[in-house]
């Protein structure tokens, strides 16, 4: 009878559910704003008669796509992103990362099942022949052979094992969305090191007409100084500006190698290996249709936002996991086996043993550890949500900031074309009446100067519309849900 009321009172235990303690998780509200913005900014914006000119339209509410990328209509770029997303290492690690939280949930979920073991012993005694001997027969020499199952479970009672499980799932999902942030970024800065590139090779390209026409005019005014035209003043400045160009041009090409191994490490390749893929502005068309997200989507769309959210719900279970801690711990075990003196009687009858067994463990004083671990706990909470806060409002700020930008940008690049356009019919005019006689050197050189300026700030206004455009559809979330090759919940 005592044994079927502990196997009854086992059974029980193990069907009761048990209460969960701590907070229990709850996701936080989207910020309820109707706009980005402080100043509500205009559907449209200027354009120019310049590459990267075109006017671009905002769209509320309009989706993201998932290869956003494709609309600047660059195939170079589309290869080379795809080859990123292959080969980059970083890429490869947060999907190793990724994996590595999976497995953690699943050997976490191992505890709502029961352990189940199994042994063999064999050994040869002797017993003393003053005492009672061991085995039934006797004998001082023995030998005994013990197969045995054992059976161990602790029954969550109190939730200890489901917020582990909980915490262990929050962070599979942070690894998740650290996956997709690796992502987005990856492809954002390879078109950003792209629009760099062409910004770079269309400044070399300028400095380098400009050292032709430098040079030109350092003939030009060494002749006329042969003549008397010109004095030994005119030429050394001449001879200056033309130095002063060709020094501007070693950097830009620096910094254009630079940019080649960064895009060249961005795609998972050495520095040695000489990519085909080559870019300008001239093969990059700028979207004129932009995507703007409700500012009550940005929050789901964002994946550092998700990323600490899942962070926030980490923290919130470990708040139950240290409350847990400070309560009863009950275990059940359970064995069951046969034990024989030879190996040959092993199964026969006689010869097995049970035991049921049942034990409650109560933390009592363990020096103020599990209290402070507990409010460790809720401290490292208030951090989390705090954190959470701090990426929503980075997350607003990237939208507003990018929006300005992209208004801004395209007024920049309508007035430096405008300089650009003015300062090279000053130059053409200089040239002319420079080579009749009718303009002083001095005149010549400040026009050159002037338009050297104008077109290296078109060129850095084209590539800041082009990076901005990019930026935008980074900070609205880089349309990932869209993506058919990163994992779902």
């Amino acid at each position: 009878m005592k044994t079927v009321f502990l196997s009854n009172a086992i059974a029980a235990l193990l069907l009761f559910p048990g209460c969960t303690v701590g907070p229990n998780f709850k996701k936080p509200a989207a910020p309820g704003m109707n706009g980005y913005t402080a100043v509500p900014l205009s559907p449209t914006t200027s354009g120019a008669n310049v590459a990267g000119g075109e006017t671009q339209h905002f769209i509320e509410g309009a989706d993201i796509p998932g290869e956003w990328w494709t609309l600047f209509h660059s195939k170079p770029l589309n290869d080379l992103i795809s080859l990123a997303l292959t080969n980059n290492p970083d890429l490869k690690s947060a999907q190793a990362a990724l994996a590595v939280a999976r497995e953690d949930v699943f050997a976490g979920k191992g505890a709502f099942y029961p352990a189940l073991s199994g042994s063999f012993s064999a050994s040869r005694s002797k017993t003393s022949s003053e005492i009672s001997p061991t085995p039934s027969s006797s004998a001082l020499y023995y030998s005994l052979f013990t197969p045995q199952v054992s059976v161990s479970y602790v029954p969550d009672v109190f939730g200890l094992s489901r917020r582990t499980v909980e915490s262990l799932k929050a962070q599979e999902e942070a690894a998740r969305f650290q996956l997709i942030a690796t992502h987005v970024t990856l492809s954002a800065n390879i078109v950003l090191a792209a629009i760099q590139e062409a910004s770079l090779r269309a400044q070399i390209d300028a400095t380098r007409q400009l050292i032709a026409a430098n040079a030109n005019m350092v003939q030009v005014t060494r002749q006329q100084f042969a003549k008397g035209a010109a004095t030994h003043l005119d030429v050394a400045a001449q001879e200056s500006q033309l130095a002063q160009t060709e020094a501007s041009l070693p950097p830009l090409l620096k910094q254009l190698a630079q940019q080649r191994d960064a895009l060249a490490a961005l795609v998972g390749q050495f520095a040695n290996n000489n990519m085909p893929e080559r870019f300008a502005f001239s093969e990059l068309r700028l979207p004129q249709e932009l995507p703007v997200s409700l500012p009550s989507k940005l929050v789901e769309q964002r994946p550092d936002v998700r990323l600490a959210e899942e962070n926030l719900h980490a923290a919130s279970a470990q708040v139950g996991i240290a409350t847990a801690s400070r309560l009863p711990n009950l275990t059940l075990t359970a064995d069951a086996g046969t034990m024989a003196l030879t190996a040959g009687k092993i199964f026969a009858g006689g010869t097995g043993f049970w035991d049921l067994g049942a034990s409650v463990t109560q933390p009592i004083f363990e020096g103020g550890t599990l209290l402070h671990q507990e409010r460790a706990a809720k401290a490292a909470y208030f951090e989390a949500a705090e954190q959470y806060r701090s990426t929503v409002l980075t997350a607003f700020q990237n939208v507003a900031d990018t929006l300005n930008a992209l208004q801004q940008d395209a007024d920049a690049l309508k007035s430096a074309a405008a300089a650009a356009s003015a300062a090279k019919v000053t130059l053409d005019l200089s040239k002319q009446k420079i080579q009749t006689g009718s303009a002083a050197p001095l005149d010549l050189l400040n026009a050159e100067q002037t338009y050297q300026q104008a077109e290296i700030v078109l060129i850095q206004a084209q590539a800041n519309r082009y990076a901005d455009t990019a930026a935008l559809f980074q900070a609205l979330g880089g349309g990932w849900w869209h993506r058919a090759d990163l994992p779902k919940n």
